[in-house]
């Protein structure tokens, strides 16, 4: 396994920011890290990086323990914090000479140096100081440090913050192909980020870990309900919709629209058909709504 966190807790005076919680990663998976602000998530990759010490549990890295063997861990982990850290009095390539000089690269240094700068799009601004640099620029110089030692596990907070429509394209695509040959854990909360480029997705909420599956599967395990989607062609009276025996609960969508969910969609779509024949309404569109990875989120965290 590339990450094994096991009962892993972090207690600050009296929150728990992590509660108890496991997972495992193997290589060449991209696993989405998903959960609301605050719900742990950060603190988590701080745990697994080593900048931060649990309270309990363990953490395993390639084989390592984050506690007992912190350096070897890093040797073999690149991160991305969220907040990105970066010297802005220097110049990105001196940055990036200055991070090479940290991991110890070596003769191989400027090489590896090159490559990250091409592979990340820095060749126009790297003559620049950091600090006038855009901000997904700024974040492209947190990238390419994160993987200029070729590190086997990639950890990334927000890789996107920041880039127009065109730099997360080429981002998300960068961070694809990185899969197969590394491991990458990914927070953001972009989920056709996530839909795009995981091949699995953990939720945690409020410290405690609430899924751990591929999209499809989560999709599946939490369609508790269907929805249908109906438009009408004229304003309808709200309660005559509460006559409908196979409705769970129905939500006003704008206009004249309406979700409607049920346990049980064929026979619900049936019956509106015949209950908007018995009263005389007509009906412009009926459609079933495929359950989305927001919707998932949404039920799972209680949003």
């Amino acid at each position: 396994m590339s990450i094994k966190v096991s009962g892993l807790t972090k207690v600050y005076d009296t929150q728990k920011a992590v509660d108890n919680i496991s997972f495992e990663l193997r290589k060449g998976e991209i696993v989405g890290f998903l959960g609301p602000n605050g719900a742990g998530k950060s603190t988590t990759m701080k745990i697994v990086t080593t900048y931060l010490p649990a309270t309990s549990g363990d953490a395993v890295v390639c084989g390592y323990d984050v506690q007992h063997h912190p350096m070897e861990v890093r040797r073999r982990v690149g991160y991305l914090p969220e907040s990105n850290p970066l010297y802005y009095e220097m110049y990105v390539r001196e940055y990036l000479e200055f991070t090479a000089g940290i991991h110890q690269l070596g003769k191989g240094s400027k090489k590896r140096i090159e490559e990250m700068i091409a592979m990340t799009g820095l060749g126009k601004e790297s003559h620049k100081k950091i600090g006038a640099l855009s901000k997904g620029y700024k974040q492209r110089v947190g990238l390419a440090q994160a993987m200029l030692h070729d590190p086997e596990v990639l950890i990334l907070d927000e890789p996107t913050s920041g880039l127009d429509p065109n730099q997360i394209v080429e981002i998300r695509n960068l961070i694809k192909n990185l899969g197969g040959e590394k491991t990458v854990l990914l927070s953001t909360h972009i989920m056709q980020e996530v839909q795009a480029m995981c091949s699995r997705v953990i939720i945690i909420n409020n410290g405690k870990l609430v899924a751990d599956n591929s999209i499809e599967k989560l999709k599946q395990a939490n369609t508790n309900q269907g929805v249908l989607l109906v438009t009408f062609e004229k304003e309808i009276n709200p309660k005559l919709i509460k006559e409908l025996r196979n409705l769970q609960s129905s939500e006003h969508s704008g206009g004249n629209t309406w979700k409607l969910m049920t346990r049980d969609p064929d026979a619900l779509r049936k019956e509106v058909m015949q209950w908007a024949l018995n009263n005389d309404i007509s009906i412009s569109s009926l459609q079933a709504k495929t359950e989305s990875l927001e919707d998932v989120f949404r039920t799972l965290t209680g949003k």
